[in-house]
C-alpha cells in the first residue's frame, strides 16, 4: 500500500448464478464508490459468480466498522434473494 491503510480485508462471496453476483456486485457499487475518511472499499469480479470485496483501513477499528456495514449489505441482498426465490406468500 502506498498510503497509511495499514490493514486489509479481502471477502469473496459466491453466488448461486452469474445473475445473482451482477445484483450483489451492483448493489455494493455506489456504496464502494463514497468516500469514506478512515477506510476504502473496492468491489472486483472474481469470476462470473463471485464478487470480491477488499477493504483498507487506517486501523483495525474502521477496519471492523467497514466490515460489519458491508457485511450487513451483503446479509439484506442474500435475504432479499431468498424472497425474490421463494415467490409470493
Amino acid at each position: 500500500m502506498s498510503d497509511a491503510r495499514a490493514w486489509k480485508a479481502v471477502v469473496r462471496i459466491e453466488g448461486s448464478t452469474p445473475a445473482e453476483a451482477d445484483r450483489l456486485f451492483r448493489a455494493l457499487g455506489p456504496e464502494a464508490e463514497r468516500e469514506v475518511p478512515r477506510a476504502r472499499a473496492k468491489l472486483l469480479r472474481a469470476s462470473v459468480s463471485t464478487v470480491e470485496l477488499v477493504i483498507e483501513a487506517n486501523d483495525s477499528g474502521a477496519l471492523r466498522a467497514a466490515l460489519n456495514t458491508y457485511l450487513g449489505w451483503v446479509s439484506l441482498v442474500a435475504s432479499t434473494e431468498a424472497q425474490a426465490a421463494a415467490g409470493p406468500g
